[in-house]
């Protein structure tokens, strides 16, 4: 997730701009610059870092010109570094592009243009965006983006703008959102409101596969195949802080929403176009390497921990390499066994954990091979890991996570398959099937989130106790644990959760007359031994709430009240169940009164041990 602005009027644009980026720093901060149409030309400032870095650049040597776009950063191909940041341009400097997405093809668009002489300088996939389209170009940069896009799959939103046209901006959109801004004499483009809020309240808010040609007099709308779209004009009349959370009353609610395009961004180019294989390129591991590995061992903290818990699950049944999970605080201090055949798998949104960077340099110091799971490409895990997945869930606000663990959840399933592929302990059938349920995910996800109204009153109900009990076997242990989680941290109710099966050992001398227990019941194969849990826990007085999938009515009838999730294979059912329980826990807390985004004594990234 990135931030994009752009500005074509009469004043100066740098200063708007540059305003423009500040309010959606939010949405990225690893690298940020600006494309000015000045006396001189097309010219371009772009720094590594925050915004204040480009800032001190401009305040050396200013760009003077009343056309320009910006961009924001969030790294998803390439380093941060200021040859990667944005806007890009082709080898004649006359073509600049700013976007926010990713290009699925990029690869072979590069190698297309590589073999007719264009040059590239950067590790992005959007540098092939101004390649192409100054290959493209006949004289209209409105035909050029026209016909670029139509080579493009994956998702983007554009700002482009070239020299030879220099009275002309044109926006694009497809599965990335973008907006345009209408003032007098002058207009705007926007990945986000609040990148325009102080300079006019009048938006076009662009559907997917539409674009628009701005000039200082007016706006065109059209298709990407160039109908020309009439719309009714929207007026925005949110305060600046709720634009910044699109709306939505809370960083958390707005993460919890933004799932789906994370999931999608996060699934990206790494899926075949024929939908059979798994293609993570970024691996430099080898098939030989793979085909040695004795054992895997996943380390993390926290939330991400819990995702390692599904990943154990996933690796295991997938590949058949036994795994272990370990929490990273843990790790080092219980001298492991690692081999130069053990892979490493170290799991951590900002990628500076502490105790996650120490277990990932003494692996590497015992010889194995350290893969990262991290939604920051340029962090600490990211720098020293021999190999890195990235999740595209963009910056994550909010203190609890929700879009970075379930991108992690989607990390695991590529590696999982990637892993089966290579070892053959997966047929391409079996492969394809569950791509194709792994595909269906973001549209199931927001079905669920369709019904988000339906658990507020539970949640209310819930927050009038000050304990609670999770329950699940098998994947659904390991979503309970995540649930319960976040329960506690944002609401501050007393919440365990326990496998299932465990109940007669011990905890059922906790269940008391009215006690809520959430129940999860989604593993087809464990739901008739479940259910026989859900009957111990109702017999003592619990009020039950039970996590289904659709079509399954044993447990349904065994529970006080229930939550249907879409149906999904078996292994793929934490990204969807988990959904309800991040709700449930946002509306607890504010029936609570709490502070969602910044709970009390926790912190976002916990950078010391």
């Amino acid at each position: 997730m990135c931030g994009i602005v752009g500005y074509i009027g009469k004043r100066n644009s740098q200063e708007i701009l540059l305003d423009g980026l500040k309010k959606l720093e939010y949405r990225g901060y690893d690298s940020a610059g600006l494309a000015v149409y000045t006396a001189k030309g097309l010219e371009i400032k772009k720094a590594k870092g925050r915004i204040a870095n480009l800032e001190s650049k401009l305040e050396e040597t200013p760009l003077n010109g009343s056309v320009g776009i910006g961009h924001t950063r969030w790294a998803t191909h390439g380093k941060p570094s200021d040859v990667n940041s944005h806007p890009h341009t082709d080898n004649s400097l006359k073509f600049s592009v700013v976007h926010n997405g990713i290009i699925e093809n990029y690869i072979t668009l590069k190698e297309e243009l590589t073999a007719k002489g264009h040059q590239f300088v950067s590790e992005t996939d959007t540098e092939v965006i101004s390649h192409l389209i100054a290959d493209l170009y006949e004289g209209d940069i409105l035909k050029a983006v026209q016909k670029a896009v139509k080579q493009m799959t994956g998702a983007f939103a554009l700002g482009v703008l070239t020299e030879y046209e220099p009275d002309r901006l044109v926006a694009v959109r497809q599965a990335s959102p973008l907006i345009i801004g209408i003032g007098e004499g002058e207009n705007f483009i926007g990945s986000d409101i609040p990148a325009i809020l102080e300079y006019t309240r009048n938006v076009f808010i662009l559907n997917d596969g539409e674009m628009a040609l701005l000039t200082r007099d007016g706006v065109e709308l059209m298709t990407l195949e160039g109908n020309f779209i009439s719309r009714e004009m929207f007026h925005v009349d949110w305060d600046i802080v709720t634009a910044e959370k699109a709306g939505f009353d809370h960083f958390m609610l707005k993460e919890i929403y933004d799932q789906p395009k994370a999931y999608r961004d996060t699934m990206g180019s790494r899926i075949s176009p024929d939908g059979r294989h798994v293609t993570l390129n970024e691996l430099s591991i080898t098939a030989e390497a793979i085909r040695n590995i004795s054992r895997v061992h996943i380390v993390a903290c926290g939330t991400a921990y819990h995702a390692g818990m599904v990943g154990k699950y996933v690796i295991e049944k997938m590949a058949r390499i036994p795994v272990e999970t370990d929490v990273a605080s843990e790790y080092r201090y219980r001298s492991p066994i690692i081999t130069k055949d053990t892979l490493v798998i170290v799991v951590s949104q900002s990628g500076e954990t502490a105790d996650t960077l120490a277990a990932l340099r003494e692996a590497q110091r015992c010889g194995a091979h350290v893969l990262a799971i991290t939604n920051v490409v340029g962090s600490s895990v990211a720098r020293e890991a021999n190999d890195i997945i990235t999740t595209w869930a963009g910056p994550e606000i909010a203190v609890a996570s929700t879009k970075a663990y379930t991108s992690q959840l989607i990390a695991f399933y590529l590696l999982g398959m990637h892993l089966a592929q290579t070892l053959g302990t997966q047929t391409e059938a079996e492969i394809a099937e569950m791509i194709t349920a792994l595909k269906e995910l973001p549209a199931q996800v927001e079905e669920i989130l369709a019904q988000a109204e339906d658990l507020k009153a539970v949640a209310e109900e819930m927050a009038k106790h000050d304990n609670l009990f999770f329950i699940g076997r098998g994947l659904d242990y390991a979503v309970a644990l995540e649930g319960s989680l976040k329960l506690k941290e944002i609401s501050y109710i007393h919440s365990e959760a326990y496998a299932a099966g465990e109940l007669k050992h011990g905890t059922l001398a906790l269940i008391e007359d009215g006690i809520p227990v959430i129940a999860l019941g989604t593993q087809h194969e464990l739901l008739e031994k479940t259910v026989s849990n859900i009957k111990e826990v109702k017999a003592r007085g619990a009020n039950v709430l039970g996590i289904a999938v659709e079509g399954e009515n044993e447990l349904q009838k065994s529970v006080d009240s229930t939550f249907v999730i879409p149906k999904t294979l078996d292994v793929l059912s934490p990204a969807l169940s988990v959904i309800p329980l991040q709700l449930l826990s946002y509306y607890a807390s504010l029936a609570r009164g709490n502070d969602v985004d910044k709970p009390r004594n926790l912190a976002k990234s916990v950078t010391v041990e």
